[in-house]
């Protein structure tokens, strides 16, 4: 039996331990802000955080996640209202949207460890993390405003 916390619930998993986290998350807990991409960690749509920082949980088995802390774009914030989520939609970020909730989640790991990130530090954060609408700028102008709100 493998015990975690997502999103600050003590959970049980009794399952295959090779079951990716993603699959766990989205089929068993119904918790779909967490998307599937490519299944190789390459896009980060299924970015989520684990003890604090930034997986890619297409690639983290069950087994892994054992006494673990993981956090969903779904336990960002209780009421939607993160900084990040709130200067995404002021800046018009999503388009399709299907990338946001992985975008939001590494911003959220790039913001606990730079508080002021200047453009380099977001585009290595961000690097592994494919909007294919493009939407690149605005998330560095979303990053940029939430930081500030942050300080």
């Amino acid at each position: 039996m493998i015990r975690l916390k997502v999103n600050g619930a003590a959970r049980e998993f009794t399952g295959d331990p090779e079951m990716p986290l993603l699959w766990y998350l989205r089929d068993i807990l119904q918790l779909t802000g967490s998307k599937f991409g490519c299944g190789v960690g390459l896009c980060g749509a299924c970015t989520v955080h684990v003890n604090g920082e930034a997986a890619r949980s297409c690639l983290t088995p069950m087994q892994d996640t054992a006494g673990k802390e993981i956090v969903t774009i779904e336990g960002l914030s209780q009421h939607g209202d993160h900084p990040l989520q709130i200067a995404w939609a002021q800046a018009n970020v999503p388009q399709c949207g299907y990338c946001q909730g992985g975008q939001i989640m590494q911003a959220a790991a790039l913001l606990k460890t730079h508080r002021k990130p200047t453009d380099h530090d977001i585009d290595e954060a961000m690097q592994g993390n494919i909007c294919r609408c493009g939407t690149y700028q605005r998330i560095r102008q979303a990053i940029k405003a939430a930081a500030e709100v942050k300080a």
